[in-house]
């Protein structure tokens, strides 16, 4: 399953690397990226597992850029 996220507070690309990279390393995740530009996450993980995936890539985005949400549409 793939989706798109509108991630909040995002003002720095290098920021949004990071947090690209440490998604994209989470168990369970086939792909992730991250821009900087439309303020966007595309995550992309097995349909059985996306949601604890997303909730994971969730806590992870707390962790590292506390003051970013990844928000549903």
């Amino acid at each position: 399953m793939k989706k798109s996220f509108k991630v909040k507070g995002i003002d720095c690309a290098n920021c949004a690397a990071k947090l690209e990279a440490g998604i994209s390393k989470l168990p369970g995740v086939d792909k992730a990226t991250v821009s900087f530009m439309t303020e966007r996450l595309t995550l992309e993980a097995a349909d059985d597992k996306f949601a604890e995936v997303l909730e994971a890539a969730k806590a992870l985005t707390k962790k590292l850029e506390p003051d970013w949400e990844i928000v549903s549409k």
